[in-house]
């Protein structure tokens, strides 16, 4: 029988037999979660040599959830989430332009699973559009709960967005063309200073060199710009002997062995990427520049196909595929579970089994370097062989 994860004292409490909680998702997700939940056992299997196993335990959200019980999201699951603290998903289908929300965003919000982190690295062999794509080697930390994404939002004519043009244009004097869609974009201190705390965290954990700030603060200088002075103002607050500012760190002092806490625009972020991407090793930013560098520096790595996430809060975590649903391609054994896969090595990390998370990704490692991969892969790499789901798993497994 399993046992339920606890958290105390800031540190997760995990038995040998934790029960952890799984959605298998939409579309391909059944697929990649089938193929993903092998991997989980064998590396477990063969790091703990039988002292350690995982019960898993379903939970149903998305169209698996909306068939079964006519939500999309039921309070059991989320009582479970709750209950056992740590979960893991494949993709959920959001409609887009209307229909019910994102079902993402909502676990996130309704958890305060007010981190997304999302590790970025190259693996030997995949294929990338960049030239040297073993450069780029960061883990971003993305604010979850506030900025756009907190769902403040109006339809252009309706009621309410006319309503609070009208206050801004009379109470303020603002300029806003009418008939306009008016969204608003809370961001707080509260919420800025606790993601950029959990990456500092990280960096001194991991060993990491440093935590840049990406904001727009030279347009948006009140909320943007808020996440800036914020983030540098609890660097100084709580790891004053362990932090230095990158204005203080040059000029021959040197960084003394501290986390340097740099700043950058983000339009220039994106080319830092590009053209630095080795200059920078831990990335804290709001929410939707967040989203936006995840993905992009994803891309110069090979893609969605292998880009884990996780949502981290106070005590619970949900780990997550970053890619969509892929539909066309559900049921056929054909997607890469990459992402999903190395999502569990982030959860076992951050679970503390170590050892269990070093098995997956050497694993998910030397399947790749073998050229045995699936379609997405495959078709970009010469010489290679392809194959399903299923058989890239079973190829993870015998490098695990």
């Amino acid at each position: 029988m399993g046992e339920r994860i606890d958290f105390r004292d800031g540190h997760w409490v995990v038995p040998d037999h934790p029960i952890i909680p799984f959605i298998e998702g939409d579309g391909t997700g059944p697929d990649i979660w089938r193929a993903a939940r092998r991997v989980f056992d064998a590396a477990v299997a063969k790091s703990a040599r039988g002292k350690r196993r995982v019960e898993w335990l379903e939970v149903l959200a998305g169209e698996k959830a909306f068939k079964e019980t006519g939500s999309w999201l039921p309070d059991a699951t989320l009582d479970s989430i709750r209950a056992h603290r740590v979960a893991i998903k494949g993709p959920l289908t959001t409609p887009v332009g209307g229909g019910i929300r994102s079902l993402n965003v909502t676990l996130r919000q309704l958890l305060d699973l007010y981190a997304c982190i999302r590790p970025v690295r190259y693996f030997e062999g995949v294929p990338s559009p960049m030239r040297e794509p073993q450069r780029l080697d960061v883990v971003i930390f993305r604010e979850n709960i506030e900025d756009v994404y907190s769902g403040v939002e109006y339809r252009a004519g309706s009621g309410e967005a006319d309503a609070v043009i009208a206050f801004l244009m009379e109470r303020f004097g603002a300029k806003i063309r009418p008939g306009s869609a008016i969204g608003i974009k809370p961001m707080s201190k509260f919420g800025s200073q606790r993601l950029v705390v959990k990456a500092i965290q990280y960096a001194l954990r991991a060993g990491r060199r440093s935590v840049t700030l990406v904001h727009k603060g030279n347009i948006m200088k009140f909320t943007e710009g808020g996440f800036r002075e914020w983030g540098y103002e609890i660097a100084k607050e709580k790891f004053a002997e362990r932090t230095v500012p990158e204005s203080e760190a040059g000029g021959g002092k040197g960084d003394g062995g501290r986390v340097i806490m740099k700043d950058r625009i983000t339009d220039a972020m994106f080319a830092q990427l590009v053209l630095r991407p080795d200059e920078y090793s831990v990335i804290a930013a709001p929410n939707l520049n967040g989203d936006l560098l995840s993905d992009a520096a994803a891309a110069q790595v090979g893609g969605l196909g292998l880009a884990p996430g996780g949502n981290v809060g106070d005590g619970y975590a949900v780990f997550e595929a970053t890619h969509g649903t892929a539909p066309k391609y559900a049921g056929l054994d054909k997607v890469n579970p990459g992402s999903v896969i190395l999502s569990g090595a982030m959860m076992f990390e951050e679970l503390g089994w170590a050892d269990v998370a070093e098995a997956i990704v050497r694993g998910l490692g030397g399947a790749i370097r073998s050229r045995r991969v699936t379609y997405d892969l495959a078709r970009q790499m010469p010489g290679a062989t392809e194959v399903s789901t299923s058989q890239f798993a079973e190829g993870i497994i015998e490098h695990v």
